[in-house]
């Protein structure tokens, strides 16, 4: 169905997972399905994150760009956000709104979750909002152990993605509108992919109306004991 092509497109040659092409009209979308809560919700996801100034943060799937825009604020003097995303049709549309936010110290670039472009211990916060469903279930525990390769000892991260309605004909409801990758996005897996990539301090919450997260901690190096 062509929302569901707008929602999760055709898989780019270098990655499994679907992609987003059409980014004005995933911005309309998107709007509409929050009920004007979208920028609350994303401001909480922000303070989730404890992204703050002079931070270095990578929003991995970052898609329009929507979530990376507001933590370069956070990070706001000194600090930097880097957006990766698969398509090179929704970088181009999340550069062109920075520029017009003028957010000086956000860029773009083509990226996968699964094979991060960065070397290791490279950034402070990594975050990432209604990326995981768009891989495939083999994906993403790759995904995460390349978000853990890419923090620094004691980084932090926020992961964030679409919780379906409990009841079965809301499911279905959203299913028929979005297709299968939502209606049956398995959220419930995603606590214990995080903890399996080697974070620490894992602690969920629920943000209404479709959202859950997940916030951990890359373990600090500690001190090698005395002898």
């Amino acid at each position: 169905m062509a929302l569901a092509r707008l929602l999760h497109g055709d898989p780019q040659h270098d990655t499994a997972g679907s992609t987003i092409d059409h980014g004005r009209g995933y911005e309309v979308f998107t709007d509409l399905a929050f009920g004007g809560r979208r920028n609350h919700v994303f401001a909480r996801l922000v303070e989730l994150s404890a992204a703050r100034p002079g931070d270095h943060v990578l929003d991995v799937g970052c898609g329009t760009g929507y979530l990376t825009r507001r933590v370069a604020q956070a990070v706001a003097p000194g600090g930097t956000a880097l957006g990766v995303d698969p398509s090179t049709k929704v970088i181009a549309h999340a550069r062109r709104l920075a520029e017009q936010d003028g957010r000086d110290n956000c860029t773009f670039r083509r990226g996968i979750a699964e094979d991060l472009d960065a070397p290791a211990a490279s950034f402070d916060v990594v975050v990432s909002s209604l990326m995981v469903h768009h891989l495939p279930a083999a994906l993403r525990q790759r995904a995460l152990a390349e978000i853990h390769r890419v923090l620094r000892p004691g980084g932090r991260l926020m992961v964030a993605d679409f919780r379906p309605p409990r009841g079965r004909i809301g499911r279905h409801l959203v299913g028929a509108v979005t297709g299968p990758a939502m209606e049956l996005n398995p959220i419930g897996e995603l606590e214990g992919l995080v903890r399996q990539a080697g974070f620490e301090d894992v602690a969920t919450g629920d943000l209404h109306p479709w959202i859950h997260y997940v916030t951990a901690t890359k373990p600090a190096v500690r001190a090698a004991a005395a002898t």
